[in-house]
């Protein structure tokens, strides 16, 4: 596989990075995931906002214009007909070891194209497993950072019980998942936590707020209580690579009828016309 890194383009066999990388000696860096549709690249402009947004949170300016990264993301694409996804990495690159920002900084820059690879159609159709679990991570998970230890060991506690995926309590509310967002459907309301400090702002979360908007659907973005979880009529989860999947157990116990609901493959109906036109040109 051809990566990028620092200018140049290699075989992944033949990139390196120092080991007094700071993205390796402290997480200290930052990342993206772009969804490509057709040879289209997913809310483009959105995922460098967000960025622009992870990098001046932890002191740091974009090595490379937007112009230029799309650029190299048009090069790792070559030769791709299907469904892919770009990763990009950014951190502070090589310095002697201070937890101290270096003086100078020469930013290590990575990114890669692979093939998407979708939850298969018994999820779509059967639902997934979820369980809750303390949220134990840092202040500002509206950074995309690479320092991702806890939600590591948040989807471990998942596999190891049988789910998906964790869903996270703070203080007695929902964040989020480990790694997607979280909708919860009450009385033909869909529901998703609020941004904040404490949540990642997704764009396939707002794509499934704007979906559900144009079908007159009612969407609030308000905290949602741990114990509101139990007695929800569907829950989802969202996010750039699983898209949207219905949970239809948590903590071993039936989410509403324990089948995905009516309001999940209305949704899911407009997410998969979107992406076909969003393949077609038809739509940004």
């Amino acid at each position: 596989m051809i990566v990028y890194l620092n200018g140049d383009y290699l075989d992944d066999s033949d990139a390196h990075i120092s080991i007094y990388d700071r993205g390796f000696m402290f997480g200290d860096g930052v990342y993206e995931v772009i969804p490509v549709y057709g040879g289209r690249l997913f809310r483009l402009g959105q995922h460098l906002n967000r960025l622009r947004h992870s990098l001046e949170a932890i002191g740091m300016y974009p090595p490379l214009t937007d112009a230029r990264l799309t650029d190299v993301f048009g090069q790792l694409l070559q030769g791709r007909n299907g469904d892919a996804s770009v990763y990009l990495q950014i951190t502070r690159g090589a310095a002697p070891r201070n937890h101290v920002f270096p003086d100078s900084q020469s930013p290590t820059v990575l990114a890669y194209a692979q093939d998407m690879h979708y939850p298969d159609a018994a999820q779509r159709e059967t639902g997934v497993h979820a369980v809750t679990l303390a949220d134990q991570r840092w202040q500002r998970c509206d950074i995309k950072s690479v320092s991702l230890l806890a939600n590591v060991l948040a989807r471990q506690y998942a596999a190891e019980h049988g789910a998906m995926e964790s869903f996270l309590i703070r203080d007695g509310y929902l964040t989020e998942g480990a790694a997607s967002t979280l909708f919860m459907v009450r009385e033909g309301r869909l529901i998703t936590p609020p941004k904040s400090h404490a949540i990642l702002p997704g764009i396939t979360r707002e794509l499934v707020i704007e979906l559900a908007a144009l079908s007159e659907v009612d969407v609030e973005e308000a905290e949602i209580p741990e114990h509101e979880l139990d007695t929800a009529d569907e829950i989802w989860l969202a996010s750039s690579t699983k898209e949207i999947l219905p949970v239809t157990r948590l903590n071993d116990q039936p989410v509403g009828s324990g089948r995905p609901g009516n309001l999940y493959h209305q949704v899911v109906r407009q997410y998969d016309d979107f992406k076909q036109r969003f393949r077609a040109g038809l739509t940004a």
